[in-house]
This record gives structure tokens, C-alpha cells and sequence, in this order.
């Protein structure tokens, strides 16, 4: 069904403790059909004692504002959109009969509740403010999100990255720690794609590191190979 690859050994090492996976969801890519919502919700359960979904619902407001959206127009489009794909996971998780689906999601109104999700955020904005190293490796992240999105195919510019940075900022506890996040002793974070940031994040290449106990697993379909540099904004 899926082809699986941790980013590192160090990150192998943790997937042979199944505890818990996070799969990324994004809002706008229409990678995530109810279809393979569903087929990634039966393997999670198959593969995992736990696991739960992440949609970066509100914060893609901040790609949009990026993107030349005044605030109030990013917030709709965000909502709008963010909505659908909560209602295609619940039809996912429906159609396979996962228990506690609605336990399965997490969106950012439950992980701002949430205090070890804030705690980390906490240390990210703190990073991102007092270390070069560490924002520049942030801002560049967001010049990949962004590089696919603007107009003519260029580059974004300074103020286009210090707004879209506020998405990958608000994202980056869940690669961090998504088990320490809902009290798992070990836990994947998986999407189908490669993020550079998080080979050097995993590599312990940047100041911060991971949570002990957290990995990063690629999950792709069988037979395909996607080595986008995009992370769950794509």
C-alpha cells in the first residue's frame, strides 16, 4: 500500500517503537482525496497503536497574506478550504470505522489550547528571533513554499517571506514533537514528501532539535517517488 522511509537512522530508530503517527494533511493539495484519506487512515491504524491527523487549517491565512491577500480575504479562503478538508477526514475516518474520529484531528484551535504545543512554539519564535542560523534556515523554508506560488515563477522577497514564515513557524512543534504534543513516548510525524529543513532538523544540523522520541517517516504510494522540496503547505 505505502512505501515508508525515515528521514534518518536516528529517525528509524524511533519507528521501532509504533507508538503514535502524525500525518500532515494540507488544506490545499489535492493529494489528500477522500480516497486517500481514508487509505491513509487504515494504514495508521494498521501500523500504529495511535495515531491522529494534522491540518495547518487557520495558519494557511499566512501563505495567503504572503501572497499579496489583504488579512480578512486570507482568513476566508483559509477557512473555507480548511473546512472541506476537515469534512473529507471525517468522511475518511467514517468510511473505515476508526473509533474516536473526532479525536483524530488536530487543528490548530485544539493545539493553541494545547500547553506542550505552546511551549515548543514558544522556543521556535525564541529561535527564530535570537539565532541567524535558525531563522535563516526558517525563512528559507518559506522561500520553498512560496517559490511554486507566486506570479512568473519568482522569487519572494523579503516582506513576502516575513509573512509567509508565520505558517512554518506555526507548524514546526508538530515536527518537533508531535508525540511529546499528545503524550506519546514515540511518534512519527509522516508526509510524502522530502522538507530540506527537516533533513538538517533530524540531522542535528540547527540549534534546535527534536523531542527525544520523535521521527519524520516519508509515506509514499507504492512505486512513486515525489522529491518535492515543499512541506505541509503544498
Amino acid at each position: 500500500m505505502y512505501e515508508i522511509e525515515p528521514l534518518t537512522a536516528e529517525c528509524e530508530n524511533v519507528l521501532r517503537r509504533p507508538d503514535h503517527v502524525c500525518i500532515g494533511v494540507s488544506p490545499f493539495n489535492s493529494y489528500f482525496s477522500g480516497a486517500r484519506l481514508a487509505s491513509l487512515a487504515r494504514w495508521a491504524s494498521d501500523a500504529f497503536a495511535d495515531f491522529h491527523f494534522f491540518v495547518p487549517d487557520d495558519i494557511t491565512a499566512f501563505t495567503f497574506e504572503a501572497l499579496g491577500y489583504a488579512p480578512e480575504r486570507a482568513r476566508q479562503k483559509a477557512h473555507r478550504q480548511s473546512r472541506y478538508t476537515h469534512n473529507k477526514i471525517r468522511s475518511a475516518l467514517a468510511a473505515v470505522e476508526v473509533p474516536d474520529a473526532g479525536e483524530r484531528v488536530l487543528s490548530m484551535v485544539r493545539l493553541n489550547a494545547n500547553p506542550r504545543y505552546q511551549e515548543l512554539f514558544d522556543r521556535a519564535m525564541g529561535l527564530f528571533e535570537d539565532s541567524a542560523q535558525f531563522r535563516e534556515a526558517c525563512l528559507d523554508a518559506t522561500r520553498w513554499v512560496l517559490e511554486h506560488k507566486l506570479p512568473d515563477g519568482r522569487a519572494a522577497h523579503r516582506e513576502e517571506l516575513r509573512l509567509g514564515v508565520r505558517y512554518f513557524l506555526a507548524e514546526l512543534p508538530m515536527f518537533a514533537g508531535s508525540g511529546y504534543i499528545v503524550g506519546a513516548s514515540h511518534s512519527m510525524f509522516a508526509y510524502h514528501q522530502r522538507v530540506r529543513f527537516l533533513e538538517r532538523f533530524f540531522a542535528r544540523e540547527l540549534e534546535w532539535r527534536p523531542c527525544d522520541g520523535q521521527g519524520f517517516l516519508i509515506v509514499r504510494p507504492e512505486a512513486e517517488h515525489t522529491f518535492s522540496s515543499i512541506g505541509t503547505a503544498g
